[in-house]
């Protein structure tokens, strides 16, 4: 979930080639099915080039589990790429893929669920979001009565809505008695660096994250350890070299631990791989070992391919992580290969002919990377669209066919400029650049 969120224009496409599952034609058809028919709505935030959705779709959303939890529920593939499910994703505050979000029949949030899961833990997690004990309103009743166990749900409930201020503000209204005993309770006072964490970052505030993160990574808080460091790790970038790895060198010994313990091993605890992997190269990075920082990378290699078994579709999670682990490796032509292959693995989505095709052009090969781009095209939907004519853009303009290049942009300005203005504008200045 390492952030997970980015001619013929086919905006129309219902959803990507790739969805797991049939469902209603849109969000709004769900929530009335849902009311209509008493059930609640489990929305599923994905995306066709979301790798944390690849590990969902293949080793979770199906078998005995899914299928039980499926006649419980009104079950919604939202596309983030979608103009409609985009604007639900605003209003919900989802900003990570994927996000599940469990909506009752009469329209109240019943809980969420952020980044993947292995199948184990998901559905415990979604079926007690489902059974109704986890209603924030009830929640919060049992709080303000003392309950421990409580105070941390719904401090927890305001993380996952990335609503660290909305959170704090819930807490200071306890009674004075609840809230002087709450950090003596570990999962209360976890809970409560969370949001704190959560207020620096949206303040933009350096000094408070690296204070929250550090307090965080000195608990026991699982696979979101990777998180963490990766905000401590950004917080630091502009401290003295000394000062920097003064906070970071003590986070060597116990990340190395989690990779070993909970990463990559038989059956890991943690299914973002990726995000464990890359935020262990950046730690040795931070720390000048390159040596260090290849060997994380060598780990999450080796992972990929023991996973495979050489066939690309068996795992596609685990065939995206390869390719993003030999990026950042610098492979050149063991990459070049990996990712044609993808494109014959895949060949119902956009997704890695323009990955293929953005690595050339900016590696200044615009001439062999138009084609790939041009191919992306005929496949990209809704804001996909924008982000393959950018590079398409790029690399008519360096192949001097600017006539091109503006006719691309006035088409895609005209396609998808009403439901994505911020990216189309980008797109039109890239113009000017």
């Amino acid at each position: 979930m390492k952030h997970v969120l980015a001619a013929a224009l086919l905006a129309s496409v219902a959803a990507p080639a790739w969805a797991a599952h049939e469902g209603p034609a849109s969000l709004d058809a769900a929530l009335a099915q849902g009311k209509r028919e008493h059930k609640p709505v489990l929305v599923d935030f994905q995306a066709v080039w979301c790798y944390s959705c690849y590990f969902m779709a293949s080793h979770v959303l199906n078998g005995k589990e899914w299928d039980d939890l499926s006649k419980k529920v009104i079950f919604y593939e939202a596309d983030a790429d979608k103009p409609a499910d985009k604007a639900w994703m605003q209003k919900w505050t989802v900003h990570f893929l994927p996000t599940y979000v469990a909506i009752g029949p009469d329209g109240e949030e019943l809980g969420r669920i952020l980044a993947e899961r292995p199948r184990e833990t998901f559905y415990p997690e979604i079926n007690g979001i489902l059974s109704g004990d986890a209603k924030l309103s009830k929640l919060k009743a049992d709080a303000a009565k003392g309950a421990m166990a409580a105070v941390a749900e719904v401090l927890e409930t305001y993380n996952l809505r990335y609503a660290g201020s909305e959170g704090m503000a819930w807490f200071d209204t306890l009674p004075p008695m609840v809230r002087n005993v709450s950090d003596k309770d570990k999962r209360v006072a976890v809970a409560k660096q969370r949001l704190l964490l959560l207020q620096a970052k949206d303040k933009k505030d350096d000094a408070g994250i690296r204070d929250a993160a550090t307090k965080l990574l000195a608990s026991d808080i699982g696979c979101d350890r990777a998180y963490v460091l990766d905000d401590l790790i950004g917080a630091t970038e502009g401290q003295p070299e000394d000062a920097r790895r003064a906070l970071l060198g003590p986070q060597k010994a116990p990340y190395t631990s989690f990779l070993a313990t909970q990463v990559f091993t038989q059956t890991p605890k943690c299914a973002d791989q990726r995000s464990s992997v890359l935020t262990g190269a950046d730690l040795e990075a931070a720390l000048g070992d390159t040596a260090g920082e290849q060997a994380v990378l060598k780990q999450g290699i080796d992972a990929s391919r023991a996973t495979l078994h050489g066939d690309l579709k068996s795992d596609r999670n685990a065939a995206d992580n390869l390719r993003v682990y030999l990026v950042r490796s610098k492979a050149g032509e063991e990459l070049d290969t990996l990712e044609k292959q993808l494109i014959a693995a895949y060949p119902d989505d956009y997704v890695y002919n323009y990955r293929y095709g953005r690595r050339l052009v900016e590696g200044g090969k615009a001439a062999e990377g138009l084609p790939y781009l041009e191919a992306a095209a005929k496949k990209a939907y809704g804001a996909n669209t924008i982000s393959v004519a950018t590079y398409r853009v790029k690399a008519l303009r360096e192949l001097k066919r600017d006539d091109e290049a503006k006719k691309l942009v006035a088409q895609t300005v005209a396609a998808q400029g009403k439901a994505f203005p911020e990216q189309t504008k980008k797109l039109q200045e890239s113009l000017k650049s």
